[in-house]
């Protein structure tokens, strides 16, 4: 029986979950994407808050689009510097389920040139 694209990915995300979770030390930075957007959030596992988020729907990003590598690098910035006004420096990457390529892999060296350490 075949399965459908989404249904693939949510498998490979929830083998990604399994070993992975946000602490109040290192909470998680959840990746989600699709055709034309880019989106992400900082949460911490133990208290189930969003810390801080950035995604490319915002009015702030309207100027960039987020289906390509430079959209994703500028919500990376956005989140990264939002990070940094909350006091986080280190995290724990989760792809959600998507190939490290591409755009999730630009969003997460745009992070690490934001300054958070993963």
């Amino acid at each position: 029986m075949a399965r459908s694209t989404r249904e693939l990915r949510l498998r490979r995300h929830r083998r990604v979950r399994k070993n992975l979770a946000g602490t109040a030390e290192r909470p998680r930075v959840a990746v989600s994407r699709t055709n034309k957007h880019i989106s992400a959030q900082i949460i911490n596992d133990e208290t189930g808050t969003t810390l801080a988020a950035a995604s490319s729907v915002e009015k702030s990003l309207a100027s960039v689009s987020g289906g390509n590598i430079d959209g994703a690098k500028a919500v990376a910035s956005v989140l990264a510097q939002r990070a940094k006004d909350a006091g986080i420096t280190s995290v724990v990457f989760d792809r959600g389920g998507f190939a490290y390529h591409g755009r999730v892999a630009a969003f997460a060296d745009a992070l690490r040139e934001g300054g958070l350490e993963f």
